[in-house]
């Protein structure tokens, strides 16, 4: 995640380099934040390149002196954790930055696809890894999408139709909400699971969520599972094109793009080091347990008692572990930096 760490810091200096931008309480949230140790990184990636911004460069604008960062997740999250989280980084802050530097953090139950914040206070926001979750499965799928959860190769247009609508809706109303938020000038740095080819159904693209359909279809036909309950459950999940994303984004209106990147990035990082022999066993649970972590409570929502995720997940591993013996285990990710009109 190099690519996007590199774009928040190039960001924020060209926050504070643009005419007239200046600010003695810095506000910033990461919104859909992750609820282990990385939950603080943005914060202190900002505070240090703020920090050496100033150091070593000329600036009209003011140097922070204090910064508001807001963990923003759905009220599931256990914020808990964070809290502590946020003890520990205060009380090590000295190790990376000016210690004169202060920070105040909160946790923001609430959906992202919503208003969070009061008009004109928010000057930087930061996702990582939620924008591809929509705020709920689009419409009318029951009948459209029965062997499938997700865009398949197998899927009809009615079904390709009605995930890029919601998507559309979704991203409108995410950008828009940052609109009414943001101070004239704020930035934003988004990054999130897209595609790189414009077909949506494309085998390549979407091969994992194929192969987690074809698993649980074969947990129906022995008889672990409920026909029904499979043909009535689908992902609330898109993943888009960088094209789309820019289509959307010039529709609201609200915020102009100043870069967009594009990367693979690998679910299994040591799968194709040629210093070491392929292990798909290992390679396929690896990749399982990061599908799992993110699939498992809406799977079990939906199946309730009926299903066993540990029997699902290893079989789904197995057949991942086959299917990454042939095909590399990358996705790709779509990473863009705006600011307000």
């Amino acid at each position: 995640m190099s690519k996007s760490w590199d774009l928040v810091d190039e960001t924020i200096r060209n926050m504070f380099k643009s005419d007239g931008f200046s600010v003695r309480c810095f506000n910033m949230v990461d919104l859909g934040c992750a609820s282990g140790p990385n939950a603080l990184s943005v914060l202190s990636n900002v505070m240090l390149t703020v920090q050496e911004f100033f150091k070593y460069n000329d600036s009209s604008s003011c140097e922070p002196q204090e910064f508001q960062f807001f963990l923003n997740d759905l009220p599931d999250n256990d914020f808990n954790s964070l809290f502590k989280l946020a003890e520990n980084f205060k009380q090590e802050k000295g190790l990376f930055c000016d210690s004169r530097l202060r920070c105040f953090i909160y946790g923001l139950p609430g959906s992202f696809y919503t208003r969070l914040f009061p008009r004109n206070s928010l000057h930087f926001a930061y996702s990582s890894f939620g924008l591809h979750w929509l705020s709920q499965v689009p419409q009318g799928l029951e009948s459209e999408n029965k062997d499938n959860i997700y865009i398949a190769p197998t899927s009809t247009p009615k079904v390709l139709e009605a995930y890029a609508k919601q998507y559309r809706k979704d991203l409108v109303a995410f950008l828009s909400s940052r609109a009414e938020e943001m101070v004239r000038g704020g930035r934003m740095v988004l990054t999130f699971i897209g595609r790189a080819s414009e077909d949506p159904s494309s085998k390549d693209e979407q091969a994992y969520w194929t192969i987690l359909s074809q698993t649980l279809l074969h947990m129906v036909d022995q008889g672990l599972l409920k026909r029904d309950d499979l043909y009535s459950f689908n992902l609330p999940i898109y993943t888009s094109s960088q094209q789309e994303v820019e289509s959307i984004v010039n529709y609201e209106g609200s915020f102009k793009i100043d870069k967009f990147v594009t990367f693979p990035a690998r679910w299994d990082a040591h799968a194709y080091d040629d210093e070491l022999d392929f292990d798909k066993k290992r390679s396929g649970k690896l990749v399982a347990d990061c599908i799992r972590a993110v699939t498992q409570p809406m799977l079990v929502s939906h199946f309730g008692e009926l299903i066993n995720c540990d029997v699902l997940f290893a079989m789904y591993a197995e057949r991942l572990g086959e299917h990454l013996s042939n095909e590399r285990s990358e996705y790709y990710m779509l990473s863009i930096s705006l600011h307000m009109r």
